[in-house]
């Protein structure tokens, strides 16, 4: 990156406290999403974005039962015998694979699609990928072919890849600065919002019941089509409009769309101030992301504790929550309660992360929440190792799957969306939120794929790695991550460049103080 890049970096400083938009209140924050059209587009965004994601992630947990029963008959039919253990088990491991491999291929492509379709356009067009999907996974059952079923969570999955990078993008690119952090969080909300919807319309008295099974699974491809039919009538990303595109009078109008009259001048001003730093620059790809000196501390952070998210044990905790609980002694038909209790505490859990992100910062949330996470994950394993001892036991696992869950949603899952906005500016943002989605569903794939075996082979002690995980990443962001709470992408890359591990007594001025 050129250093005029960090010459203006301080350029967005001379704008004084009374000059500041009053956002910083929760009741003009409430006041500022009804003001426009703000409100409604974070949920339209939502819907096809990592509520769609999120609703995938538990649709499949709930009718297991049932599709491996499915598995099971289909090749008997084929086959004239039954399938052996490991075979029944890597088809089931494949087909809830088959939703993260589909997602790891969309993410790929985010950079493109936004480059050449813009956020909108990229998010209208990729829904209608939902018709096929849909068709696909009511067919598969009448087809008698768990091979539909693959294909289907594989598109679903391709839909989600790209939705939930452009998801965060597009609100982040929508934002103002003083309330960016609680607008981003709204992707954590509606994906923990998905996880329980899914939950509850698994429950035996709503579709999770054998004949239904593969409605179930399609349901996520409704609210594709709504969004698809909705967002046209929203504009485009500020962001975008002025940084790429270099309007500045559609910028404004989208911005009094979003939040309500106004003239929004220090919105635009440091928007102005971005453009000029990056003037010339076209959007990075993201080979040159990861050879960029300039950002490697930022690539760093963003790959241990996006890595840390999805290796913390809670996509293991989500995809397989009916095993766990089960392997935990709680009778089978009181699995389904519990797992909505479990996410109706993440969806609370992200609305108090709301209140406290732009108030109490990024780093604090994101290093508490590994922290006790890590504790609760080796007491995790020590309650599974002793179930059999007392009746008690295994409700105690519950109890810690409750606080892990809180945590999770009150800290890592809340503030990820938001920082990994933050941490880059705008020319290689696209390519980050690529690295974000490969670190994401190529961890998913991976676990989603391995995690049977392993909770085979390692039973309880599984939980053990993820309690290393979740301690590694807390130490991290302990002793490196510095603070992004109300500031510019310009200052927080100004922050990351002083960073030095070791430093020479020549540069001891120059370096960001860390505990190291």
């Amino acid at each position: 990156m050129p250093d005029r890049v960090f010459k203006l970096v301080w350029s967005t400083r001379v704008i004084t406290p009374t000059q500041s938009s009053e956002w910083t209140d929760m009741d003009s924050v409430l006041r500022q999403l009804v003001r426009g059209k703000a409100l409604l587009f974070i949920i339209v965004l939502s819907l096809g974005g990592s509520f769609h994601m999120g609703s995938n992630v538990t649709l499949i947990s709930s009718p297991a039962p049932f599709i491996k029963s499915f598995i099971n008959s289909s090749w008997t039919e084929r086959y004239g015998e039954a399938p052996g253990e490991k075979t029944a088990t890597l088809i089931w491991s494949t087909i809830v694979s088959s939703f993260p491999f589909g997602g790891l291929f969309g993410s790929i492509n985010v950079r493109w699609i936004t480059n050449h379709l813009g956020r909108k356009r990229a998010m209208i067009w990729n829904n209608a990928i939902s018709f096929v999907a849909l068709g696909t996974m009511i067919a598969s059952r009448f087809a008698n072919s768990f091979e539909m079923i693959m294909l289907s969570r594989f598109l679903f999955g391709f839909i989600s890849g790209i939705n939930t990078s452009i998801h965060c993008l597009y609100l982040g690119d929508s934002s103002p600065k003083k309330i960016r952090g609680m607008v981003s969080l709204t992707v954590a909300l509606f994906s923990s919002s998905g996880k329980l919807f899914g939950q509850f319309m698994g429950l035996s008295e709503i579709l999770g019941r054998e004949a239904w099974w593969n409605i179930l699974l399609g349901i996520p491809a409704f609210f594709s089509i709504i969004q698809m039919v909705t967002l046209p009538f929203f504009p485009e990303a500020p962001r975008y409009l002025l940084i790429e595109k270099g309007n500045t009078e559609e910028c404004k109008k989208a911005l009094q769309f979003l939040w309500g009259p106004g003239d929004y001048k220090l919105e635009i001003e440091e928007m102005l101030v971005e453009q000029a730093a990056l003037r010339g620059e076209r959007s990075k790809t993201l080979l040159e992301l990861l050879r960029d000196q300039n950002v490697r501390w930022q690539i760093c952070s963003l790959v241990i504790i996006q890595g840390a998210v999805e290796f913390c044990g809670i996509s293991a905790l989500s995809l397989y929550s009916y095993s766990i609980f089960q392997e935990a002694g709680i009778p089978v038909d009181k699995i389904r309660y519990v797992t909505m209790g479990v996410g109706l505490s993440e969806v609370l859990n992200n609305i108090t992360c709301g209140l406290l992100i732009d108030r109490v910062g990024r780093k604090v949330l994101l290093w508490l929440g590994f922290g006790i996470m890590a504790v609760i994950m080796a007491l995790m394993t020590l309650t599974l190792e002793l179930k059999d001892y007392s009746f008690w036991i295994p409700y105690s696992t519950v109890a810690l799957v409750f606080l892990f869950v809180i945590f999770y949603g009150g800290g890592p899952a809340g503030v990820m969306p938001s920082l990994t906005h933050e941490i880059f500016i705008q020319s290689y943002r696209s390519a980050a939120f690529v690295l974000m989605g490969i670190l994401l569903w190529g961890s998913f794939t991976v676990l989603g794929f391995i995690f049977p075996f392993l909770l085979v082979t390692l039973k309880s002690f599984i939980f053990l790695l993820f309690s290393c995980v979740c301690l590694a990443a807390s130490l991290y962001i302990f002793f490196i991550l510095p603070e992004t709470k109300g500031k510019t992408p310009l200052e927080i890359s100004e922050e990351f460049r002083k960073i030095r591990v070791c430093c020479s007594s020549t540069d001891m001025d120059l370096c960001l103080e860390t505990k190291l």
